[in-house]
């Protein structure tokens, strides 16, 4: 491995992390924290844990969504609604950098640990906390889910075609987007303002408010003082032919992505087609000439435009399914991919983040709930006596 690379350093070795979340966002905030080198304890509720652990497609009785998202992190069960539950997690905050949440605001000052709370139990602390709508506002205790949150933030209002509703994205922008790189960012500044300091912080991260950026170009225009322009009729967003998608000869799709002129210039004289730079500018004409490309497109296959493209530099790409990433040649040679022993002998296909090193490194599959909580326990200043007794009582599992 190079050593000039980040991931080969583990650049977050020794910070040691608490996450107290739940399906997606939060999942994902500390896969990343992890593959940077960061020390995870996932800590879950007796019943039912992460919904994400139940949700299918099931691998053994596991999602396979969970064994994605949770690889490299120790399980431990505690349960915050008992009074000794909370007293527990008040044990442990001193012993953790970083504490990432995902409840309601007020949750959590409810059960007796607010983020007050824990930063005096620990002034050093990173507290980040991801929620739909943040922690202040007239709907911070409104519940949603991504689509809401694309909605409110005027990002559906600029996804789909013209002519039909607002389209439903198939990725969870916000909670990805939005939520969980955010709360990554956040904390590392954080961190590093800690360094500075020696003071910990809150970090009050919307996913609402995490995807209005997504719509930076329909922003622009209105800082511009011009008019945004109705769905479906920009250039990024299906307006003009150079900047679509198409359906080839055997049904697959491709993406052409030649805004500027010398990609449009290239596909369209390799493609037979008028080289005209009018095709660049938005108007009525797009329509027919978004047919007359869409023609085009279905006389040859997909593998035969995947082809076109290694031979013309025009900005053209098959559009994959979910299947056939892990074989295609260029997540293939750079590692997104890689193969996790699930500690029973077989492979779970899992992927890395942009940050982590993939199957170059040693990794562990997603624990069983609780397998760790002894481990975690002790790591907090409790003795065996003490994990014991919390057994025996069901404070823990």
């Amino acid at each position: 491995m190079n050593d000039r690379s980040l991931t080969s350093r583990a650049a977050l070795a020794g910070v040691r992390v608490l996450d107290l979340t739940r399906l997606l966002p939060g999942p994902m905030a500390t896969l990343v924290l992890a593959d940077l080198g960061a020390h995870i304890d996932k800590l879950e509720d007796p019943a039912p844990g992460d919904y994400m652990r139940n949700m299918p497609p099931l691998r053994g009785a596991t999602g396979g969504c969970f064994h994605a998202l949770n690889r490299d992190k120790r399980s431990v069960v505690v349960d915050l609604k008992s009074p000794a539950g909370v007293a527990l997690l008040r044990r442990m905050i001193p012993t953790y950098d970083v504490v990432l949440e995902g409840f309601r605001p007020g949750v959590l000052a409810r059960l007796g640990c607010s983020h007050d709370d824990m930063l005096a139990l620990n002034p050093r602390l990173v507290v980040c906390a991801i929620t739909g709508y943040g922690q202040t506002g007239p709907l911070a205790h409104r519940a949603g889910h991504d689509l809401n949150y694309l909605a409110r933030a005027g990002v559906l209002g600029i996804t789909g075609p013209a002519d039909a509703p607002p389209a439903v994205s198939g990725a969870q922008m916000a909670d990805v987007a939005g939520g969980a790189l955010w709360a990554v960012i956040a904390i590392l500044a954080a961190l590093r303002e800690r360094d500075r300091t020696g003071r910990g912080s809150v970090c009050d991260i919307a996913m609402c408010e995490g995807v209005v950026p997504l719509g930076a170009f329909a922003l622009g225009a209105i800082a511009a003082g011009a008019e945004v322009a109705p769905r479906g009729r920009n250039h990024l967003d299906g307006g003009i032919a150079p900047y679509n998608t198409y359906r080839t000869r055997d049904g697959g799709y491709v993406s052409l992505g030649a805004l500027e002129p010398k990609f449009w210039t290239n596909f369209a004289v390799a493609a037979g087609l008028d080289p005209s730079l009018d095709a660049l500018l938005a108007g009525e004409h797009q329509e027919a000439l978004k047919q007359r490309v869409a023609e085009v497109f279905a006389t040859r296959t997909r593998a035969e435009w995947e082809a076109f493209a290694r031979a013309h530099d025009c900005c053209l790409e098959p559009i994959l399914d979910a299947s056939e990433l892990a074989t295609d040649p260029q997540h293939a040679a750079r590692g997104v991919f890689f193969d996790l022993d699930d500690g029973a002998g077989e492979a779970i296909p899992v992927f890395r983040t942009p940050v982590g090193a993939g199957a170059a490194v040693a990794h562990t599959a997603a624990r069983e709930p609780g397998a760790d909580t002894a481990a975690v326990l002790r790591d907090a200043g409790l003795t065996d006596d003490e994990v014991s007794s919390l057994l025996r009582e069901g404070v823990v599992r």
